[in-house]
């Protein structure tokens, strides 16, 4: 741990820096502490030995490395509280009765992306390793009904199917008894295999519409199983907004990166709280920054995560994904 001078001036240049992304000198932090330029020297000379900062080429000021973010995240940092204006504005999203949680959640990501500068990213919970608890179907009008799929995860999916005259409810029952007899306990990536080769070739003992209502419960666990890449970007393209990636080049690989799957896939978060992935750790770019963190909703998780420059601002993330993480988790 640092002394309390040391912490004071590491917190100043942390937060210089994120504020105007150039080089801090020593004589802010003299106006700021109020000693003398010989002591500033000094301590910053130390920060540097111990790897908290590092100097630039082209200043004769500090930035702050990974391990003085690190320190500062850690240590120094307290999380911001939203103001008045940015918790009404999300409490219009995450109140509104009409919209479904996953949609509330997602234009939520969508305005903190649109406050911070920042690429925010909303992520589901992967359903290839569901396996399926049960299939109701629910008749809404004389011409559609609900189908509902549960897995054993918690993760329930509606699909309005629209039937013709020629079918009846009952014979939809009819199936959704054979899937709940025979499928109960299938991983959902397996449900159309097992429904090809071990419900359609006696489908038609019990059914009389059975083509039409056969591929009506194929296309559904199809057209679920397709949703398994269940994520969403907002902002994407800020990176462009940061003064340190005037690359053309890096900017298109952290890009490519963020529509890799498998880079998309390896975001989603497994621990508790919020946490804080810099530089390296954030397996992206080493001037990238992820913060993210999991919710647990009805017993359906998925994550919700934050990506910017290493110069991001801390505290404003956290606070702003804490409150949406402590909404959404009422």
């Amino acid at each position: 741990m640092l002394g309390k001078r040391q912490n004071e001036m590491l917190k100043i240049i942390v937060e210089e820096y994120i504020k105007t992304a150039k080089p801090v000198g020593s004589k802010s932090i003299c106006d700021n502490l109020n000693c003398s330029s010989a002591t500033v020297r000094n301590e910053m000379a130390y920060l540097e030995d111990i790897g908290y900062l590092e100097k630039t080429h082209t200043s004769s000021g500090r930035v702050p490395s990974e391990l003085g973010y690190r320190y500062y995240v850690d240590n120094l940092m307290k999380p911001k509280e939203l103001t008045g204006e940015e918790v009404l504005t999300l409490q219009t999203i995450l109140s509104n009765q009409s919209l479904e949680l996953s949609d509330a959640i997602t234009k939520s990501m969508e305005i903190i992306s649109e406050l911070t500068n920042y690429t925010s990213l909303v992520l589901g919970s992967s359903i290839s390793d569901n396996r399926l608890k049960k299939v109701e179907v629910v008749p809404i009008s004389d011409n559609s009904v609900i189908a509902i799929i549960i897995t054993d995860k918690g993760h329930i999916e509606n699909k309005t199917i629209a039937i013709n005259e020629n079918i009846s409810v009952e014979e939809i029952r009819k199936m959704v008894e054979l899937i709940n007899n025979l499928l109960v306990g299938t991983l959902i990536d397996e449900v159309n295999k097992k429904l090809e080769f071990e419900i359609k070739p006696i489908i038609g003992k019990y059914i009389k519409q059975q083509e039409a209502i056969y591929n009506m419960f194929y296309n559904a666990f199809n057209e679920m199983t397709s949703k398994k890449d269940n994520y969403h970007f907002s902002g994407k393209t800020n990176f462009l907004k940061a003064p340190e990636f005037d690359s053309a080049d890096k900017v298109r690989s952290i890009v490519d990166k963020l529509e890799d799957k498998e880079v998309i896939s390896s975001i989603e978060e497994t621990g508790s709280g919020i946490n804080v992935y810099i530089g390296d750790e954030s397996k992206i770019d080493s001037d990238v920054t992820i913060i993210k963190t999991k919710y647990v909703v009805d017993g359906e998780e998925g994550t919700i995560a934050i990506i910017g420059p290493k110069r991001m601002k801390y505290d404003k993330v956290i606070g702003m994904l804490e409150y949406i993480k402590g909404e959404i988790e009422k």
